[in-house]
């Protein structure tokens, strides 16, 4: 306090202490509003606020008290032992001033159990209990849990919303494993100071949420523009999760989309573990699902806006991040993302297959595709997103080694240099290619019948991401790849010779098959990896350009090697020429899947095939296998 009755001026001080005051707001030879709380023998005791009283000795009293009367006393001495001493202030005249106490802030990374602390922070969530009201604030060097209670179930200071700046004095306890700050006090900072704070705890938040340097796993002249562009990303979802977002990882499921995910998801647990103070709060802030379409259904939003709503509801909890990994990138994404738009919810998409960066763009917050930088599928989502967990959390560094050589083997990655980086790493980890295929085909088989469900626990397991038991793996692996090859027999058995096949004009050979009637349907493998496996066996079989189109009743699924097939543009160029036919889809260059009226389907597929006839030939680009242990 640096005002006492002598720089006042003529007319003495008396200072009136707010309840906040502490003895740090005190100063000896200055007057203050009192109140006698007691009267023994040898003088009156007297309040300054509740916290802070002291003794006029009897010696220097020049009249009597009793309890409750009102007085100005002078502050004559803080004693070494904290004892405070008093005498009477008589004036006739006094100017009454107000001192509101400034406590030292504490930063939140420097909490400790059992400090008495006052920070200025961001509330960040609110949760009731059917206890104490419990708010997790950061003011950007940490974030803390804080606990108020006014009576059990009752929400207290409901006058504070997430997004607030406040002021919270209190005492750090452990509870549950986790420290927290007991409420003592709580306010809302007003308008200027708010907006200081915003201002300084985004900073610090930036500032935290930047990534270290780091190198890509291997040398790959193609994949740095990317690379950069994923640490940027990363320090994006960095800084959302440091200011309390939720995470929800949406993934195509499947072998790559698996590869991209789990790694994602282990990096988001582990930063989250490092930077709550409650380990658990991964289990509630995490959420990864697959996505059975090659892009974002109007049912997957609908699931994930429910989640979101009800998080929001019942615990408080922001409006989620979604990053969409292996999915994201179309046309066929935009009615999602236009539901999305109504809510505060940044999306992020990380994807390889041909996008629509016009359509998707403006809808979402970050956009990352190889084909945006002149390269395409070869690099797969599996190996963007592995280095994307790494900028998140470099610890994950060891057990995502492997990783991208099977993301690169299951979705038939062209580039044999790049491919044979990665097959040294997994071999560094203990993976050979049998072991590699065996993942994947593994992942696949485990999707399809997981349908909708994350499968948390088994899909590390089979991927060998995380705490994982290696003869456990091992067998789980062995297991369903496995199953997955006999059920890859037993269809490609059933379909036998009841293929068409002819030469186009290109001198490509094409095959078609009619998966509703040579298929068992409703099982493993789907439709799509049907015909990719039928087109593994045949361009063995013809060692020529070859293109395979599996037909149902409303869609159709292609696969070529050696004929470069735009197929995203097929589809937009058959949706414009078939009116009515309701013609939609995409994929790569080369592998790619379309739907449309049933009722259209013969027109549909005679067009698709014109256009597939006047496709040019080019030797590089394929689906053909990189192992002979494919089926």
């Amino acid at each position: 306090m640096s005002e006492t009755p002598e720089a006042a001026g003529e007319i003495p001080v008396v200072f009136d202490l707010t309840p906040s005051c502490t003895t740090a707001d005190l100063t000896e030879g200055a007057a203050y509003h009192a109140v006698v709380d007691g009267v023994v023998a040898y003088g009156i005791f007297v309040e300054l606020t509740p916290s802070i009283s002291g003794l006029i000795h009897e010696s220097v009293l020049d009249r009597s008290h009793a309890v409750g009367d009102r007085l100005t006393v002078t502050l004559s001495e803080i004693r070494d032992n904290g004892d405070l001493s008093f005498t009477e202030f008589d004036a006739d005249a006094y100017e009454t001033v107000v001192v509101e106490h400034t406590p030292a802030i504490t930063p939140v990374a420097e909490l400790v159990d059992g400090m008495q602390a006052t920070v200025d922070v961001r509330v960040i969530q609110t949760r009731q209990t059917g206890g104490p009201t419990l708010f997790r604030v950061t003011d950007g060097t940490g974030i803390a849990d804080a606990s108020a209670f006014t009576a059990a179930g009752v929400r207290a200071y409901p006058a504070v919303a997430v997004g607030d700046v406040v002021r919270i004095s209190g005492h750090m306890e452990e509870h549950a494993g986790s420290l927290q700050l007991e409420v003592d006090s709580l306010e809302r900072l007003d308008a200027d100071a708010q907006a200081a704070h915003t201002e300084a705890i985004d900073a610090a938040i930036a500032e935290r949420a930047e990534v270290e340097a780091f190198e890509p796993l291997i040398e790959w002249p193609a994949f740095e523009p990317l690379f950069a562009e994923l640490r940027g990303v990363a320090a994006q979802l960095r800084r959302y999760i440091l200011e309390g977002r939720p995470v929800v990882i949406r993934h195509h499921a499947d072998g790559d989309g698996m590869c991209g995910a789990v790694p994602l998801e282990q990096a988001v647990r582990s930063f989250m573990t490092d930077v709550y103070p409650d380990p658990e709060t991964a289990r509630h802030l995490l959420r990864r699902h697959p996505s059975k379409a090659p892009y974002y259904e109007l049912e997957d939003v609908t699931r994930d806006l429910q989640a979101a709503r009800a998080a929001q509801e019942r615990h408080g909890q922001q409006m989620p991040v979604l990053v969409m990994l292996d999915n994201g990138s179309t046309e066929e994404d935009v009615p999602a993302y236009r539901h999305l738009a109504h809510y505060d919810i940044p999306t992020i998409v990380v994807d390889h297959h041909h996008p629509d960066p016009e359509a998707v763009d403006p809808l979402v917050d970050a956009h990352i595709n190889p084909y945006l930088h002149g390269e395409d599928y070869r690099i797969t989502t599996g190996m963007m997103s592995v280095e994307l967990a790494r900028a998140v959390a470099p610890a994950v560094t060891p057990m995502v080694r492997h990783v991208p050589a099977v993301a690169g083997l299951m979705d038939r990655s062209k580039d044999a240099e790049a491919m044979a980086a990665y097959r040294e790493l997994a071999a560094a980890a203990g993976y050979d290619d049998d072991d590699l295929r065996d993942v994947g085909e593994a992942l696949d088989y485990l999707a399809y019948w997981l349908r909708y469900h994350h499968g948390a626990g088994m899909v590390e397991t089979v991927l060998g991401v995380g705490a994982v038991d290696p003869t456990q793996q091992a067998a789980l692996v062995g297991f369903l790849a496995t199953e997955a090859a006999a059920a890859v027999d037993d269809q490609l058995t059933a379909i036998g010779d009841a293929y068409d096949e002819r030469t186009l004009a290109s001198g490509a050979r094409l095959v078609t098959v009619d998966l509703d009637a040579w298929t068992h349907r409703f099982t493993y493998p789907p439709p799509g990896k049907t015909t990719g496996k039928l087109h593994d066996r045949l361009t063995t079989a013809f060692d020529e350009p070859v293109i395979t189109i599996g037909i149902g009743p409303d869609f159709a699924v292609m696969r070529s090697d050696g004929v470069r097939l735009d197929i995203p543009q097929m589809v937009a160029e058959l949706d414009a020429e078939i009116a009515g036919g309701g013609v939609n889809g995409g994929g790569h260059l080369v592998v790619g899947s379309i739907k449309f009226v049933p009722g259209r389907r013969a027109e549909v597929i005679e067009a698709l095939t014109e256009k597939m006839a006047d496709a040019p030939l080019d030797a590089a680009i394929g689906t053909r296998p990189q192992s002979p242990r494919a089926n």
